[in-house]
């Protein structure tokens, strides 16, 4: 009777009665227009709010039986003892549940079957179905950590329950969120103009000279778009990955007093939306631009276009990428460790030596995803290219205007998004080969209350003079997009005001209280709202799957990273549309709602947190895990107890990337966005649109000083991991 009781209290239970009770109380379908709170108390009698078991039972819709009678299956089989039987009964249940909810959820349409196939051999149906709703995602989710348990106990990944639970709901997440969008947009490439499947018809689209001619090559004007585009990548990767280190060496081992200003100055650039970035360039650069009137004033040079181009692209990448860069190789450089070093110099090696034979290879790691992510950001970037870009085409905009130009060409988009992924799988298994399974760790949980080795003078030169002058340039281009919402009209009339403040954010006290009477709050409250909502779910997911690739091995493993890493590939726009045409039509209804914003965040954020906690684990031994679990801890109390204290660099990297990235995201949502939920970046643009450049402006700037305000509460939110080293007195 106690194992008995054991086993009704295991958490796993608690997952079967979670299932039940959503199955039962919550509403099965989307809804359209009540909340959830309203819609609880129709949860029987109302078709549209009914629950899963209403409908079953009184609204003609049998095939919803599956998910229950899964879920009472794996139930069944907690009554079991532990091991390969009960695995087997829940692996049964939990596949019959999805199988059946999932199936009948791709093959069920609101009118009903949605292949004429199925309704031939069935029959019509009375009633179909609409997106799947709360009910529904509860009981799918109980299932995916039921499968788990039940693979656990046939005896894959170790027998540890949290560990393939926690894979199994990755994957699902990353099949829905990730995979099923881009795969159904991308297969639109197979169809030709007149809607017929047609392979060759992306053969024809891929073998075009517009994409890879070589014209450049041989004299010409222009080449391909594919290989602007891998030639714009490969130069942005390496230099915010050559600018991202000399910055953290600098603040982590200049020994300079300036730590905190210099880190405030690097992430300056993430915080503030990618065109901004443009405009400043253009106000320093462009053909008005106040160096071509010097030059036209001081050399009568005639002003010209020569800054729209691979340049101007390049150069905005830089400051708009660098920040991640540096937000990775920081954290790198603080998991160092100075034993390491004072051994080399103990055996007296100089400090250039111990540098480049000891530090720099512990750095490897952070290199190569530090390079990894800005050469996909690259691919990716829109707003910089359609701006800066001139005559240079890329992918990104390629794809943009075959989705929104007069062609309309939903299949040339696609195929060029296909060449954006194999370019990036092609870098994504040149780094694994480079790196190979290579032992970088420096973090053992041994005593290592050593100084860190101050910077040889070469390269402390090296990053003043490199890194210093950048930054201070950095100042100059945002202090240009900082003035132009002070002054009235830029170029023509520069007299301070604040009227452009006023119309955007103007408050009014009146008998009723409070009114915020600025055209732009709606935007500010709504994207920030959404941002965080995304930004927690965002870092702990992507700090879940680090854990996972860096200290478990499963079958498939490269492809779960891969598609971890996926919505870095593609451009914005295209997942965008992705989510448009995915999750438009049933089973699942997102269009319109601000679950769909909140999930593209989510989903074109996750890379970072990715790839900067991968960096982290790759430092931490993996005896600090297991001699946490001998002691008796369970994974998931090692993980909150042991392991997320080291990786607090990496955890708050992923928190602020997340955060900011979707206060000023502009390319994944613009076709994601409604009246209701109306975001700050698409309220800037309409207004520069219709050339109200000042409140534009001015919006940038409240958005720069709320998002350094949210950016340094995080970071002391999360604090700073404590290593046990001693600081080196400053210079």
């Amino acid at each position: 009777m106690d194992h008995l009781l054991r086993r009704l209290t295991h958490p796993l239970f608690g997952w079967v009665v979670l299932g039940a009770l959503a199955f039962a109380a919550l509403p099965w379908y989307f809804l359209q227009s009540q909340s959830l709170l309203d819609a609880l108390w129709n949860s029987w009698g109302s078709d549209s709010a009914g629950s899963g078991l209403a409908h079953a039972m009184g609204h003609g819709r049998p095939w919803l039986w599956s998910g229950l009678v899964g879920l009472l299956i794996a139930g069944l089989a907690l009554t079991l003892p532990p091991g390969r039987n009960q695995g087997r009964w829940l692996v049964a249940g939990a596949l019959m549940g999805l199988l059946g909810l999932l199936g009948s959820g791709f093959a069920i349409g609101a009118p009903g079957w949605t292949w004429a196939t199925l309704e031939g051999w069935w029959g019509p149906l009375d009633k179909g179905q609409y997106g799947m709703g709360w009910g529904a995602a509860v009981v799918l989710l109980s299932l995916v950590v039921v499968l788990g348990a039940g693979v656990a106990r046939l005896g894959y990944f170790r027998s540890d329950v949290f560990v393939s639970s926690s894979v199994m709901v990755c994957v699902a997440l990353l099949a829905l969120f990730v995979v099923y969008p881009v795969a159904r947009s991308m297969v639109s490439a197979l169809y030709d103009d007149m809607g017929l499947f047609s392979p060759g018809a992306l053969v024809d689209r891929l073998s075009t000279e517009r994409i890879w001619g070589l014209g450049c090559v041989l004299g010409q004007t222009r080449c391909g778009v594919a290989w602007n585009t891998l030639y714009l990548a490969l130069l942005t990767a390496a230099g915010t990955t050559i600018m991202g280190t000399l910055m953290a060496l600098w603040a982590e081992r200049g020994g300079t007093r300036f730590a905190r200003p210099l880190n405030a100055l690097a992430m300056l650039p993430i915080i503030i939306p990618p065109f901004v970035v443009g405009l400043g360039l253009i106000l320093l650069f462009g053909r008005a631009g106040l160096y071509n009137q010097f030059m036209e004033w001081a050399f009568g040079i005639a002003p010209t276009r020569w800054f729209y181009g691979v340049f101007g692209v390049w150069l905005a990448q830089m400051f708009a990428f660098t920040p991640i860069a540096f937000m990775i190789m920081r954290g790198v450089v603080q998991g160092v460790s100075p034993a390491l070093e004072e051994a080399a110099q103990t055996l007296r090696a100089s400090r250039w030596r111990t540098f480049t034979t000891v530090t720099l290879p512990l750095l490897k790691p952070g290199l190569a995803n530090a390079f990894l992510v800005g050469f996909i950001e690259s691919m990716a970037d829109f707003g910089n290219p359609i701006i800066l870009g001139g005559s240079y085409a890329v992918l990104s905009t390629e794809i943009f205007f075959a989705i929104v130009g007069a062609s309309l060409d939903p299949g040339m988009a696609a195929a060029l998004a296909l060449v954006l992924t194999a370019l990036a799988l092609a870098i994504f298994f040149l780094q694994r080969s480079l790196l190979g399974r290579r032992n970088f760790t420096t973090v053992t949980g041994k005593g290592d209350a050593g100084v860190a080795m101050p910077l040889p003078n070469a390269v402390r030169r090296l990053c003043v003079g490199v890194a210093g002058p950048w930054l201070m340039f950095t100042v100059v281009v945002y202090l240009f997009a900082f003035a132009g919402g002070f002054v009235k009209v830029w170029g023509r009339d520069y007299t301070l005001t604040l009227d452009h403040f006023r119309g955007a954010f103007e408050l009014q006290w009146t008998e009723h209280g409070l009114l915020w009477a600025g055209t732009a709050w709606n935007s500010l409250f709504t994207t920030a709202s959404l941002a965080a909502m995304a930004a927690p779910v965002c870092a702990g997911l992507g700090l879940l799957m680090a854990w996972l690739l860096a200290r478990t091995e499963f079958q498939g493993k490269a492809t779960f990273e891969f598609a971890a890493l996926l919505t870095f590939a593609i451009p914005g726009t295209v997942l965008g549309v992705s989510y448009i045409l995915a999750f438009n039509v049933p089973p699942v209804e997102l269009t319109g709602t601000g679950l769909i914003i909140v999930l593209c965040f989510v989903f074109r954020n996750l890379p970072v947190g990715v790839r900067a906690g991968t960096a982290a684990f790759k430092q931490l031994d993996r005896s600090l895990d297991e001699a946490s679990q001998m002691l008796g801890a369970s994974t998931l109390t090692t993980l909150r107890r042991v392991v997320l204290p080291l990786i607090k660099p990496a955890l708050a990297a992923a928190l602020t990337y997340s955060f900011v990235r979707s206060m000023t995201t502009v390319s994944a949502v613009i076709f994601l966005v409604s009246a209701k939920y109306e975001l700050s970046t698409t309220y800037i643009i309409g207004r520069v649109g219709n050339g109200d450049y000042g409140v534009a402006l001015a919006y940038c700037t409240v958005l720069i000083v709320f998002m350094s305000a949210i950016t340094w509460l995080l970071q002391k939110a999360v604090g700073e991991r404590q290593l046990g080293r001693r600081a080196p007195a400053p210079h």
